[in-house]
């Protein structure tokens, strides 16, 4: 009995196999589908297609002035005014009142050298005139004693009260006195002009703004030897450099072949390297009538119309001549894109926007055309790439590559 029991416990194994790969086909079916519509997927995607071989462009940050550009040229920042200060004398530097960048005002004493021996000569000079004056009151006082003597012995003479001897002698005193007063005068005179050079003299010390101005250089320090001719060993010929910053144009070289595009008071814009967010309006001041053999090239002079106050002297520019003048709008950046970009399909505007290996479809809103290009408003923003001149097997999604 016990023998029978175990072995109605046995396990049926053929019932076991047939189930197990039973549930194998069925693993594997599934799998079968679910491969099937993962590779259908991607195939609808692009990953089984090799790319599609496109032009590429940048959704960039464009001036509304650039439509109407007529040439451009390239130049520097340079004052009109601009100068080296320097005394007419030798001496020491003992003052130096500026540094650079300093503001100064038309006759502000910038810098002073040592003046004592020019102080004393003028000093001796004033006591020189001083005397000349005393001497001049006692020549017009000898004048008038012998006037009243002359005009005294000239009645007696007439009378025969006196001899005519003694009137001549009172006419050669008045005649004397005369002269003397003449002569004290001129010495007056020469010792006034003898006072005004030394006093020119004491000035050629005091080294002065000749106009309105900003410290460019600095050019000697306390103690140098300042002379006009800088002929001395270590010497100094200019203590400052110094230009006019209202009078700073941009001078740029045109070639030759272009300069029949330039002309008088034409307008112009601006753009520094030091300022690469801000576009300046500007004008053509003068186009200088001689040329560089050497370059092919005329310089013109371009004024400002809009100040800031951080252009300075030397700095690069780029100058863009206009077809016409500029506005206030016309200076404010706009978002464009090449218009053979434009895709229509549907109501609106499309492009292909580039991300990472994908051209996906977006709608985009314009503006008005710039030239070439065109506005966007909304869709795309500054360094976006976009497909230029999308073939039109080119689908949202498609995988592409940059042609050469």
């Amino acid at each position: 009995m016990a023998d029978q029991d175990l072995s109605k416990l046995t396990i049926d194994k053929s019932k076991v196999a047939f189930r197990a790969g039973r549930g194998k086909k069925v693993f594997y079916l599934v799998f079968s589908v679910l491969a099937l519509i993962a590779a259908s997927s991607l195939y609808r995607m692009g990953f089984f297609t090799p790319p599609i071989q496109v032009q590429l462009a940048n959704v960039t940050q464009i001036y509304p002035s650039q439509g109407f550009t007529v040439l451009t040229a390239s130049g520097y920042v340079v004052p009109q005014r601009k100068s080296a200060l320097a005394s007419k004398v030798t001496g020491r530097l003992v003052w130096l009142g500026v540094e650079e960048g300093s503001r100064i005002k038309k006759g502000d004493v910038v810098a002073r050298l040592e003046s004592q021996d020019v102080e004393a000569a003028k000093a001796q000079a004033a006591a020189t005139l001083e005397s000349a004056r005393f001497n001049l009151e006692n020549a017009k006082a000898e004048l008038v004693d012998a006037t009243l003597n002359l005009n005294r012995s000239k009645e007696l003479v007439e009378k025969n009260f006196i001899a005519r001897g003694e009137y001549d002698t009172n006419v050669a005193r008045h005649k004397k006195a005369e002269a003397s007063v003449k002569a004290a005068e001129a010495v007056i005179k020469a010792n006034e002009a003898a006072l005004e050079s030394a006093g020119i003299q004491l000035e050629y010390t005091l080294i002065r703004a000749p106009f309105d101005a900003v410290v460019l250089t600095k050019n000697a320090d306390i103690g140098d030897i300042v002379t006009p001719f800088s002929a001395a060993a270590e010497s100094k010929s200019a203590v400052v450099t110094i230009a006019d910053m209202d009078s700073l144009q941009v001078q740029a070289d045109v070639s030759e072949s272009s300069l029949g595009q330039v002309k008088i008071g034409q307008p112009c814009e601006v753009q520094l390297d030091a300022l690469p967010d801000r576009r300046l309006r500007g004008a053509v001041h003068m186009i200088v009538p001689t040329g560089d053999r050497s370059k092919a090239a005329v310089m013109v002079k371009i004024r400002f119309l809009d100040k800031d106050h951080r252009i300075l002297p030397e700095m690069s520019a780029k100058v863009s001549f206009l077809s016409k003048e500029i506005t206030r709008k016309d200076q404010r950046p706009r978002t464009a894109m090449s218009q053979r970009a434009l895709v229509t399909r549907g109501d609106g505007k499309n492009a292909f926007r580039v991300q990472g290996d994908r051209a996906v479809q977006v709608s985009i809103l314009l503006g008005n055309p710039i030239g070439d290009m065109v506005e966007v408003i909304d869709g795309l923003k500054a360094g976006d790439q976009v497909v230029l001149d999308p073939p039109a097997k080119l689908k949202s999604g498609a995988k592409v590559k940059a042609g050469e």
